[in-house]
């Protein structure tokens, strides 16, 4: 992937001492589609309308749509110094995605070949860090229940975070004092922003979680994380999500295969369940040429139980189902074409409901049990 470079000499030229080796890299993806979705309601609240829908998805396709700025300077001793700043946005209008500017990743942090890499800021979770490699589309919203799996903290503030690495095996950890992350979902207000932070209360919205991975050159790898959070609905009542992931993957000449399972259970402060499920994936990909690869996967959600409110009589909703196929073909490093075809049983595409805060625009209609989504579009990386 071709990147520019532009060096903080040239911007501020006293800035920097002679010897000193800096560089910040402007990077980014530009992802635009056209989706066909069936059995979709015109929103969550208005479940008996709705039906087909034709339009540009500006959640993105197979990747979320984003720029940032990585920069890096040399320290001395295998010793650097660095940063990253992304913000994502809705491709279709150019609009924010959120309202920070930098909201999918803001930190600064230092790295060492020997040490590791310690990073303080917005980020990733360890549980992230340890489940990525193994997502068979690559965490794709267009089709891959993404956020269902990692859960709606997946990206927490105020973190401090450490990885490790020593040949095939990597370590990571992090704890964030306040996680940033908003209402659950509109119906349970399980968190109250998220800001953490709060004299007296230090619980409130903290995360925390570690992982464990091995991937060798032979084309083998393992992983294991855990990862909870603590959303409080009222200061000094936080509530629980926890969860432990194990996946394995194995590539052998043209094709990769993936597996996994990932354990959750969320509670409420009082310590009624607000979801226990249990979720499987397997997927496989075939680079069929250089240029042309083709992955399909399965996605399976045995639902345990639920709840809406606190006080709400335990329900055990029906188990998800979904099968997605995806083919794409780059004409360069930089650029390809893609479809996307994924058929969901038992809800929405990607899972998508009240526990993912129907982020990819999915909601039910009432009496439908299948839905079926067609995305084709462009993506080019700079």
């Amino acid at each position: 992937m071709k990147r520019k470079f532009i060096t903080l000499a040239a911007l501020a030229p006293l800035a920097i001492t002679a010897h000193a080796q800096t560089s910040v890299t402007l990077y980014g993806v530009v992802d635009g589609s056209i989706e066909y979705v069936n059995r979709v309601a015109t929103s969550a609240a208005t479940p008996n309308q709705g039906g087909s829908r034709v339009g540009m998805p500006s959640v993105g396709g197979l990747s979320a749509s984003r720029w940032g700025l990585r920069g890096v300077e040399d320290l001395g001793a295998g010793t650097q110094a660095l940063f990253v700043l992304e913000s994502g946005f809705q491709w279709d209008s150019g609009a924010l995605q959120g309202v920070p500017l930098f909201n999918r990743q803001s930190f600064v942090g230092l790295q060492n070949a020997n040490f590791g890499k310690l990073t303080f800021g917005r980020q990733y979770t360890s549980f992230f860090e340890g489940m990525a490699n193994f997502a068979p589309m690559r965490f794709a919203a267009t089709y891959e229940p993404g956020i269902w799996w990692m859960g709606l903290n997946y990206r927490e503030d105020n973190m401090a975070k450490y990885i490790g690495k020593w040949g095939p095996i990597q370590a990571a950890a992090h704890f964030s004092f306040g996680t940033g992350v908003a209402v659950q979902n509109a119906a349970i207000a399980l968190a109250n922003g998220g800001a953490g932070e709060v004299p007296g209360n230090f619980k409130d919205n903290t995360g925390y979680g570690a992982s464990l991975m091995y991937l060798n050159g032979s084309g083998l790898g393992l992983s294991i994380a855990a990862d909870e959070w603590r959303p409080a609905a009222q200061i000094g009542a936080p509530g629980k999500m926890t969860k432990l992931g194990a996946a394995g993957l194995y590539n052998t000449g043209p094709f990769k295969f993936t597996l996994g399972y990932r354990y959750n259970k969320g509670e409420f402060a009082s310590g009624a369940t607000l979801l226990r499920d249990d979720y499987w994936w397997a997927g496989v990909n075939y680079q069929a040429t250089p240029a042309w690869g083709l992955s399909l996967a399965y996605y399976y959600a045995d639902v345990k139980g639920a709840r809406a409110t606190a006080t709400a009589a335990e329900t055990n909703p029906p188990n998800m189902q979904q099968v997605t196929f995806t083919t794409t073909y780059n004409f360069s490093k930089r650029t390809d074409v893609y479809m996307s075809v994924g058929y969901a049983h038992n809800g929405g595409l990607s899972f998508d409901g009240l526990a993912t805060a129907y982020a990819f625009k999915y909601p039910t209609m009432s009496g439908q049990q299948n839905m079926v989504g067609v995305t084709i579009g462009v993506r080019q990386i700079f």
